[in-house]
């Protein structure tokens, strides 16, 4: 999946078949943050980090969102959340 056809899904009434992280940006995109919160908490790697400092960012709760950046190994991006959200989907699927 390109990121063309991931964002052409969002208009879909559920997420296409694709990993757990990418459904919660699927949701984030949609405006269910809460959803998307839920999924990235219960995903314990350094992406489910990655994605839940994003979304702490966007809340924009920085002292948390930098908490989980530190956790996922990267630095607070200095990108706004658009450009954000497209590269981490990017990196996701490839």
């Amino acid at each position: 999946m390109t990121l063309t056809e991931f964002k052409k899904s969002l208009a879909e009434q559920q997420p296409p078949p694709v990993a757990v992280l990418l459904q919660a940006l699927w949701y984030d995109a949609r405006g269910d943050w809460e959803k998307a919160h839920a999924i990235a908490q219960e995903v314990n790697t350094k992406d489910g980090s990655w994605i839940h400092a994003y979304l702490h960012r966007k809340e924009g709760d920085h002292f948390n969102a930098q908490y989980w950046y530190t956790r996922a190994n990267r630095a607070l991006p200095k990108i706004d959340l658009d450009e954000e959200w497209n590269f981490i989907v990017k990196e996701l699927l490839s």
